[in-house]
C-alpha cells in the first residue's frame, strides 16, 4: 500500500511518512530542542573547565551563571536561522557539516554581540568562546552520527531470509548502492563487503565496510561469506571490463546483477531499484565505436534521410542515431501500423525537435514508394525493410524474393529517378555463399544495387553486410529466452554451429559510418570479431538466469534445418578485403561479375515470383546467384513439422 499524498490525508490521521504516529516520535521536536539546550550549555560549561584546566575561578562562576541564558538564546537562534532543528537525525551526511558549522558561528557572534550590548560589565575570555565552538561543533556532530551509526548497527534487523550481498566496486556508485541498503531496510539486503581491483582499497574499510579482495578472488568471498547475490557496482565500466568481471563471478554460486550504463541511469541517479539480471547482452557487448562525427553531420545533418523497415530491430536504431544528428526531416517507412504507431511515440518524446514523419506503405508498391520519394525528396536512403528470418522464407521463397529483391529494385530505381544523393542497403553474412532463400535473395539485392551504380546516375549505391544482431526479433537470444521460461529446454541445432554477433546500437552506428563512406558500387563489411558458439550462449543464458544446466533446464540438438549453414561468413569468394580509414569497417573489391543476360534472367524471377511460383523462383534463384545450391526442391511446400525444427 501507498503512502498518501501530503495534504490528502483524513483529517486527524497523521502522516505515516512523517513519523508522527509513534509515541516518542510525536514530540520529536520539543525533544530537539532540550537535548540542543543540553549540548549548549554542556558546551559552555566545557570551555571553561578546559580554559582553566578544570579548576574555575570564583569570578568566572559567577560569570557562567549570569550568561547561561543568553548562551542559550543566542546559540538556539543561530541553530534557527539554519534549519538546524527540522530533518531526520539518521539521515546525516557530511553535507550537513557545513550548515552545523555556519549555526554554531552564528550563535557564537549572537553571543559575543549580546555581552557586549547588554551585560558590558561582563568579561568572557576569547578563548573561552572559541573552546565554546569547536565543542558545540562537537557535540552536535557528534550526536547526530551516533544516532545514525545506532540506527544501522542495532536498528536493523537481520532475517534469516536477507540476502548478504557483496558488491563489486568500492566507489561512489558502491558506497551509494550500500548507504540505502543500510537505510533501507526492506531491501532484505546485508552488505558484506567491497570487491575492488584497486590495491590501495586493499585491507581497507569504505563506509565502514570492508575491502575483501579483488575480482578474482569473487568465487572465493562468495564461498566464506555465504554471498547470495553479486552486485556490480561500476555503471562507467567498459563492455571489456565488464566481461572480465564476470568471467570471475561465473565460479560463485552467488546471483549476479548490475548497474545499467550512466547513460541509462533514470536522472543519471543510482540506486538498487535500478539493478538488473546480468544479460548475455554483457557478456558480448565489445567497447563503445568511435564514428566520425564530422563525416555524419555533413551526410544527415540539414538533410532530408528516409529509412525502410524503419520500426524493426535495425531500421529503429537507425532512425534514433540519425536522429540525434539533427536532420532536417526523418521519413520513417514501415509497413506494420502498430509498431510505426508505438516507434512514432516514442520518436516525438524523445526528439522533439526532429520533424519526424511515418508513413505506412509497402516497399513492393512502386506508386507509394514514388510518391513518397518524390514528395519529401530525401537526400540518403537507408533501406533497413527485408525479410530475414531463414525457415519462414525457405517456406516462403515467393514472399522472399518480392520483398528482398523487388521491393529493392523499386526503391532502387525511385532514388535514381527523383534524384536521391545516397542509397545504402543493409544486408547480410548470409549473402555470403547463400545456402537458403533469404541469403539468396539479399545477395541478389547487393547486385541490383551494384548495377545501379554508374550509367549517368548521380546516385552514389552501397551494401553494408554484417551478422546477427543481439535482440533483433526473430534473433536467436529472445527465442532462447522464451524457450527457457516455457519448457526449460533450449533447442540448438548442432553443437559446433557458430555465428557473428554484435549489439543493435553498435551495428546501426557502423551501418551510418560506412554509408557515409561510400563513394558508389562498395560492399561494406563490418569487423564483426570473432563467431561465437550458439552453444555457449545457451549454456551462459541458463547460468545467468540463476538455474542449473542438467537440473532446471537443459539444451536439446536437433540437427541443421534445410538451409542452414554451421558456420557463417563474411566474405564472398574471390573478393578482396582491404581496410578504410574506420578500424571496424572494411570495404571489399572485386565483385561477381553480371553476364549481359542477367538483367533479364533477373526479370524473369520476378515474373515467376509475382505468380506465386515456389519451384519457379527456387530454380531460378539457383541459376542466378553464384553458389547458391537449393537444400530441397519445391514441389510441394514444407509440413508444418519441418517448421518445428529449432532455425538456430
Amino acid at each position: 500500500m501507498t503512502n498518501p499524498k501530503p495534504g490528502l490525508l483524513p483529517k486527524g490521521m497523521p502522516d505515516p511518512a512523517s513519523g508522527i504516529g509513534h509515541p516518542i516520535l510525536r514530540y520529536r521536536y520539543v525533544i530537539k530542542l532540550f537535548l540542543h539546550g543540553f549540548i549548549f550549555v554542556f558546551a559552555y560549561l566545557g570551555a571553561y573547565l578546559l580554559r582553566f584546566e578544570f579548576v574555575i575561578p570564583q569570578q568566572f562562576i559567577v560569570v557562567i551563571r549570569e550568561t547561561i541564558p543568553v548562551v542559550l538564546l543566542s546559540k538556539a537562534a543561530g541553530f534557527f536561522a539554519f534549519g538546524l532543528f527540522s530533518g531526520w537525525w539518521r539521515y546525516v551526511t557530511i553535507r550537513d557539516v557545513l550548515p552545523i558549522a555556519a549555526g554554531c558561528t552564528l550563535g557564537s557572534v549572537l553571543f559575543k554581540g549580546s555581552v557586549f550590548l547588554f551585560q558590558p560589565h561582563i568579561y568572557v575570555p576569547r578563548s573561552v568562546s572559541l573552546i565554546d565552538w569547536g565543542l558545540t561543533l562537537m557535540a552536535v556532530l557528534g550526536a547526530r552520527y551516533l544516532i545514525r551509526y545506532g540506527r544501522e548497527a542495532f536498528g536493523r534487523r537481520q532475517n534469516e531470509c536477507d540476502r548478504r550481498v557483496l558488491i563489486v566496486g568500492a566507489g561512489a556508485a558502491g558506497q551509494m548502492i550500500v548507504r540505502e541498503i543500510r537505510e533501507n531496510p526492506a531491501l532484505g539486503m546485508i552488505e558484506v563487503g567491497f570487491v575492488d581491483d584497486d590495491r590501495a582499497k586493499r585491507r581497507t574499510r569504505i563506509d565502514g565496510v570492508p575491502v575483501l579482495g579483488c575480482h578474482e578472488e569473487i568465487p572465493a568471498l562468495c564461498e566464506e561469506h555465504g554471498i547470495d547475490e553479486i552486485i556490480i557496482a561500476i555503471p562507467s565500466a567498459a563492455p571489456s571490463h565488464l566481461r572480465h568481471i564476470l568471467e570471475h563471478c561465473h565460479g560463485a554460486k552467488a546471483k549476479a546483477r548490475i548497474l545499467p550504463g550512466v547513460g541509462d541511469l533514470i536522472d543519471g541517479k543510482v540506486s538498487v531499484r535500478a539493478l538488473r539480471d546480468v544479460d548475455l547482452e554483457d557478456l558480448l557487448g565489445r567497447d563503445p565505436v568511435e564514428l566520425d562525427t564530422a563525416l555524419l553531420t555533413r551526410c544527415i545533418t540539414g538533410a532530408t534521410v528516409m529509412v525502410t523497415g524503419a520500426a524493426g530491430s535495425i531500421g529503429s536504431e537507425l532512425c534514433r542515431q540519425i536522429a540525434r544528428l539533427s536532420p532536417a526531416r526523418l521519413v520513417m517507412f514501415e509497413i506494420a501500423e502498430s509498431p510505426l504507431f508505438d516507434f512514432e511515440m516514442e520518436m516525438r518524446e524523445k526528439f522533439p525537435a526532429v520533424n519526424v514523419v511515418p508513413l505506412i506503405g509497402d516497399v513492393r508498391d512502386r506508386g507509394r514508394v514514388e510518391e513518397t520519394i518524390r514528395v519529401y525528396r530525401p537526400a540518403v536512403v537507408y533501406h533497413a525493410a527485408a525479410y530475414k528470418h531463414v525457415p519462414m522464407m525457405e517456406m516462403h521463397p515467393v514472399e522472399a524474393v518480392k520483398t528482398n529483391v523487388l521491393g529493392t529494385r523499386i526503391l532502387a530505381e525511385a532514388a535514381a529517378k527523383f534524384g536521391v544523393e545516397r542509397f545504402v542497403l543493409v544486408s547480410t553474412d548470409k549473402a555470403v555463399r547463400p545456402t537458403n532463400v533469404m541469403g539468396a535473395t539479399k545477395r541478389l539485392a547487393e547486385l541490383v544495387i551494384h548495377n545501379m551504380n554508374g550509367s549517368a546516375r548521380k546516385t552514389v549505391y552501397v551494401a553494408v553486410r554484417f551478422g546477427n544482431v543481439l535482440g533483433s526479433a526473430g534473433s536467436v537470444i529472445p527465442i532462447f529466452r522464451r524457450q527457457l521460461e516455457t519448457t526449460g529446454k533450449l533447442t540448438v541445432t548442432h553443437s559446433d554451429a557458430s555465428r557473428y554477433f554484435m549489439l543493435i546500437p553498435e551495428a546501426a552506428g557502423l551501418i551510418l559510418q560506412a554509408g557515409a563512406m561510400g563513394e558508389g558500387g562498395e560492399v561494406f563489411v563490418l569487423e564483426m570479431g570473432e563467431p561465437v558458439k550458439i552453444v555457449d550462449l545457451a549454456e551462459n543464458l541458463v547460468r545467468l538466469s540463476g538455474r542449473e544446466l542438467g537440473v532446471d533446464a537443459e539444451i536439446v540438438f536437433t540437427g541443421l534445418r534445410p538451409g542452414e549453414k554451421l558456420h557463417e561468413e563474411l566474405i564472398v569468394e574471390g573478393e578482396d578485403v582491404t581496410r578504410t580509414r574506420h578500424p571496424k569497417v572494411l570495404k571489399l573489391t572485386g565483385s561477381e561479375v553480371m553476364p549481359p543476360a542477367w538483367s533479364k534472367r533477373l526479370e524473369e524471377l520476378i515474373v515467376v515470383a509475382i505468380t506465386g511460383e515456389n519451384y519457379g523462383v527456387v530454380e531460378r534463384l539457383d541459376a542466378l546467384v553464384k553458389g547458391y545450391t537449393p537444400a530441397y526442391k519445391f514441389h510441394a511446400a514444407p509440413g508444418p513439422e519441418d517448421a518445428s525444427k529449432s532455425v538456430h
